[in-house]
């Protein structure tokens, strides 16, 4: 009997375990969001690998936005100086594996009118960090 009650808590264990990483992936993607959205590129860095890319995919063209950390906490920077109305909302988010896919719909004020438009975006994770973004522009 102890050894079924071992085997079904090991069972417990691992068919959670997938469910749990892609539960933290989801949360990390919020919280880099949300980082985001605070204007805060020092804490958006928190959530990715030191090699990060922030790929922009444009129909057959990609153009690599930002690659490394140090770019990306730079490029960000001038961003939020440059836009300080702009947000981002995730509207909807799909786990799969190493990746999570999200809706965001960005929005911004432009000549005192609020303006925004929606995306997709795909995070690739290594381990527990962002490794990647592709940024999928409105078409």
């Amino acid at each position: 009997m102890r050894h079924l009650a071992y085997c079904f808590l090991f069972f417990c264990c691992v068919s959670s375990a997938p469910s749990l990483a892609a539960s933290k992936r989801s949360e990390q993607v919020k919280d880099f969001v949300a980082a985001y959205n605070a204007h805060d590129a020092e804490l958006m860095s928190q959530y990715v690998t030191d090699d990060i890319q922030w790929l922009s995919v444009n129909g057959d063209k990609i153009a690599v936005e930002t690659s490394g950390k140090t770019e990306l906490i730079k490029v960000m920077s001038g961003y939020f100086e440059s836009c300080a109305s702009c947000q981002s909302e995730l509207t909807d988010i799909t786990v799969l594996r190493n990746r999570v896919s999200t809706i965001e719909e960005a929005s911004w004020r432009q000549n005192g009118e609020l303006r925004s438009q929606k995306s997709l975006a795909v995070y690739e994770f290594n381990n527990s960090l962002i490794r990647r973004v592709y940024y999928f522009p409105a078409g």
